[in-house]
């Protein structure tokens, strides 16, 4: 293991993984927490676990933690303001972590570093302007313009997953005001959503007969379905994707990308999803900017959040001592 090491942290809706990951960005020592079901204090004790886990099995000191979570995060204060899929509200997670750990703490949004970790050393390796989506629970976004993080006036920016795209669909989730966001009508949650509905309306389909038999119609389940060859599963997919592209010509005609990456756990459908997505993309974005911009899988998959996470607390422990 390397000298230097940090503890990146990918906390999500469903769960909070932390890894002790070395300047050459190998992950050693994992820990895992359930976040579901949990009310905030119970999710920092479970996340102050996690890391403490990882940071006794470590071998070499660490230095710093990383944390990557779906949250607007006031950067001027490390506040985590508001999330839409944890119960997280207007809390100090910078000072509180640093404070419970010991240790110095860095903070952003999970889509923000997972869109990092590509720009640095996955699929946008190498460009100025990228654009990252993360797909699972939510839709998270992260952008990289003319070669920086791009974070917003407070660092509330890049929150590509609430993109309206349909002015009268459904209510997003959890504290979203928002109606027909791209989150809702195109994440993880849609594609279950939609394969319920179809089963319900189709009894005797294979996901009807799932359904009666009281498997979860999940977005992980639907996907293998899809990959066993499974027609209506597969169409489901394609319905979700070609939303999917709504956005995606959307944010070419604004940001004009030279890459858009796809990650987050959705991705596992891989061409399934990003073949309509992309020719949803062609028929709706402008030409010049169309013609210039690829659509590819994210390089770390379900590691992108611990590898941004540490890529954010390796920078912001190099900022420390340029300053000193």
């Amino acid at each position: 293991m390397s000298a230097s090491c940090v503890v990146g942290v990918d906390l999500g809706g469903t769960k909070a993984l932390a890894g002790a990951i070395d300047a050459d960005l190998q992950v050693h020592h994992r820990a895992r927490r359930e976040m579901a079901g949990l009310d905030q204090a119970t999710v920092v004790s479970a996340v102050v676990e996690a890391v403490s886990e990882v940071r006794e099995a470590s071998p070499v000191e660490i230095e710093a933690v990383g944390f990557g979570i779906p949250c607007l995060i006031d950067q001027r204060t490390g506040t985590a303001v508001m999330a839409v899929n944890l119960p997280i509200s207007d809390f100090p997670l910078r000072d509180v972590m640093a404070e419970r750990l010991g240790l110095p703490v860095f903070v952003d949004n999970d889509a923000n570093v997972a869109a990092l970790a590509e720009h640095r050393f996955g699929a946008a390796r190498g460009t100025r302007y990228s654009v990252t989506l993360t797909i699972g629970t939510g839709i998270g976004g992260g952008m990289v313009l003319d070669g920086k993080l791009y974070h917003g006036y407070a660092g509330a920016g890049a929150e590509l997953g609430h993109m309206v795209i349909d002015l009268n669909g459904p209510p997003c989730q959890g504290n979203c005001p928002n109606h027909g966001c791209l989150e809702t009508m195109a994440s993880g949650t849609a594609l279950a959503r939609e394969a319920r509905a179809f089963a319900e309306a189709n009894p005797s389909s294979n996901l009807g007969r799932a359904l009666t038999a009281g498997r979860e119609l999940n977005g992980h389940y639907i996907t293998e379905m899809a990959h066993d060859g499974d027609a209506d599963a597969v169409a489901l997919i394609a319905l979700v994707g070609r939303r999917l592209g709504v956005g995606l010509a959307n944010y070419v005609n604004i940001f004009n990308p030279e890459v858009i990456v796809i990650g987050g756990g959705l991705i596992a459908a891989g061409e399934l999803l990003l073949t309509p997505a992309r020719e949803e993309m062609e028929r709706r974005a402008l030409p010049f900017p169309r013609d210039l911009v690829r659509v590819e899988a994210a390089h770390f998959g379900s590691d992108a959040g611990l590898i941004g996470a540490a890529a954010l607390a390796f920078d912001g422990l190099e900022d420390r001592q340029t300053v000193i």
